[in-house]
């Protein structure tokens, strides 16, 4: 029996009762992101929706701007229980944890692609929605520091919040703040927040000074922070071990931390400083990624395009060359770095590679490579990985608020994950995690090693695209 027919955006929304099982069918709906008519890729195209998914991840008061109508007004007491107000930021992943290590990683990388290839994102008109989506998060690591020596790292507790499926809007859990301090300091944290608002300041220095030099005086005081208190943030912050734990040690952090404060300043301190850091941890020996967890590949980048060293760029080709060559790929052609996330790993080295083509260093075959990384996640020669591109693409990510009808209708969450539907709302641009090493895929929104979405999943895909806007 047909119990409810109502308007989403452009499309018509059906839910239809079944007796004990509510069965959903959404029609298509429209792209936010207009085609420039780019064969076989739009790249323009999917470098709007790539920054537009960040929308679906905000937390906090959403501006009158917000695109993504769907979303509302959440967590707006995060805080609350430190006396700090702690909202804004950014959602994780497919739930609403807020966790600061990894939003700030894909805030650098979101800040990079602004810097270094600016053109890609003017000409596809994307620029400002670039700089939104790196202001949100800023915005939010501002009100975090809210001492010389205390950062909060992390809003909702994980186990806690993986136990609800629905609305951000409407969730009710206790949303936990946990910080890092003198006492309980927090290297990699504070690192990465560091390089961050470093690269950040890059962004917006030409368009508003007065912000920019907040976000530098910031990213100087958390780079000594990080520095002077040495110390595992998941040591300090015991919650995100089951999550974000650092596994490869807080060296690489302070190097991309020095890294960005040299290439924002100029200031050969910094430079210095990363010297120190490449030495005392040994950091030039390249590791087989570059993630989250491991900034050096991007440090050497960062170095090599601030000094035009030979050292670095001879050290960044020869990381790129040996995972060009030494990892694994699929059957199919992607370069897989690990079975989680398996997409991200591959778009994030697609990025490297396309900085490197910047630096000359084997500017063709780096950007044909990266090209063919980024194509694969597009649909060549598979299907599209991309949440709204292609004739193939995911419909049932792993993502919880899209996976909840319009609002005022109620989101049942056994429904909500089990229906054979796809989501209700469409989660434009999200790039999903991706295929097992043998090019194996499901669309299945239960399995989140393969299908959940991320911030930091989005941020090295967004900056290749532009990278590839730009040279296409």
């Amino acid at each position: 029996m047909l119990t409810k027919i109502f308007l989403l955006g452009a499309a018509t929304f059906a839910l239809l009762h079944t007796g004990e099982a509510l069965v959903a069918r959404l029609e298509d709906v429209p792209n936010p992101c207009k085609t420039t008519g780019m064969k076989p890729f739009d790249y323009s195209q999917l470098l709007c929706m790539s920054v537009l998914f960040y929308e679906a991840q905000r937390s906090g008061e959403l501006p009158g701007d917000q695109r993504l109508t769907w979303r509302g007004d959440s967590a707006l007491k995060d805080g609350s229980d430190v006396g700090h107000d702690l909202t804004g930021g950014y959602f994780d992943a497919g739930d609403f944890v807020k966790f600061g290590f990894p939003m700030a990683f894909s805030t650098t990388l979101l800040a990079w692609g602004l810097i270094d290839f600016s053109n890609g994102y003017s000409s596809a008109g994307q620029t400002n929605h670039g700089k939104a989506a790196v202001k949100w998060a800023t915005d939010y690591f501002l009100k975090c520091h809210t001492g010389h020596y205390e950062f909060y790292g992390q809003v909702g507790d994980g186990h806690i919040d993986h136990d609800y499926w629905g609305r951000p809007e409407e969730m009710t859990m206790k949303r936990p703040s946990f910080k890092i301090d003198s006492s309980k300091p927090g290297t990699e944290l504070a690192g990465e927040t560091a390089a961050a608002l470093a690269a950040a300041y890059m962004v917006f220095k030409s368009s508003d000074a007065s912000y920019s030099k907040q976000l530098l005086s910031t990213a100087k005081e958390l780079y000594q922070f990080a520095n002077e208190k040495r110390g595992s943030y998941s040591d300090s912050i015991p919650e995100v071990k089951d999550f974000y734990k650092s596994w490869n040690g807080f060296g690489d952090e302070l190097l991309w931390a020095a890294a960005w404060l040299y290439r924002a300043t100029g200031d050969t301190t910094y430079l210095d400083k990363a010297k120190e850091h490449w030495d005392e941890f040994d950091l030039g020996d390249p590791p087989t990624e570059f993630s989250w967890d491991s900034k050096a590949p991007g440090a050497y980048a960062v170095l090599a395009l601030a000094t035009g060293n030979d050292l670095y760029k001879n050290t960044l080709k020869t990381c790129l060359d040996n995972m060009r060559h030494d990892l694994p790929y699929t059957p199919a052609g992607l370069v897989f770095v690990n079975d989680w996330g398996s997409n991200r790993h591959a778009a994030n080295l697609a990025m490297l590679a396309m900085v490197a083509g910047k630096l000359n260093i084997d500017a063709s075959t780096n950007r044909q490579w990266a090209k063919k990384q980024i194509d694969y996640m597009l649909g060549d020669p598979l299907h599209s990985y991309v949440v709204g591109f292609g004739s193939n693409h995911p419909k049932k990510p792993h993502h919880a608020s899209s996976s909840c009808p319009d609002m005022p209708e109620k989101c049942d969450p056994n429904w909500a994950m089990n229906q054979d539907g796809p989501n209700p709302q469409t989660l434009w641009g999200a790039l999903v995690g991706g295929p097992s090493q043998d090019d194996s895929y499901s669309d299945s929104r239960p399995d989140y090693q393969h299908n959940e979405v991320a911030c930091d999943y989005n941020a090295g895909f967004t900056g290749a695209l532009a990278g590839l806007v730009e040279h296409h």
